[in-house]
């Protein structure tokens, strides 16, 4: 499959950056959700990875995951 991009001018020159950099974003979002999975699932804080994470930090965690899952799904977006 072939998909050509075309922007004219300086002036879309940031809608070609935001275009290109797509990838990275999903992977920058994958990275955050897997560091709070670890506080979520393994109790390490985010503040210290040697430190145990509070009961509040798990929760805090658990509820920024669903909240990244339900926007990304409210834009058809997935990070699988």
């Amino acid at each position: 499959m072939k998909l050509i991009l075309e922007f004219d001018g300086n002036e879309e020159r940031d809608d070609l950056q935001v275009a290109l950099d797509g990838y990275k974003w999903k992977n920058v979002m994958w990275e955050l959700d897997q560091r709070l999975r670890k506080t979520t699932k393994y109790g390490v804080s985010q503040l210290k990875d040697t430190d145990s994470a509070t009961g509040i930090e798990q929760d805090v965690a658990e509820a920024t995951r669903e909240s990244i899952r339900e926007i990304l799904n409210e834009w058809n977006l997935n990070l699988d």
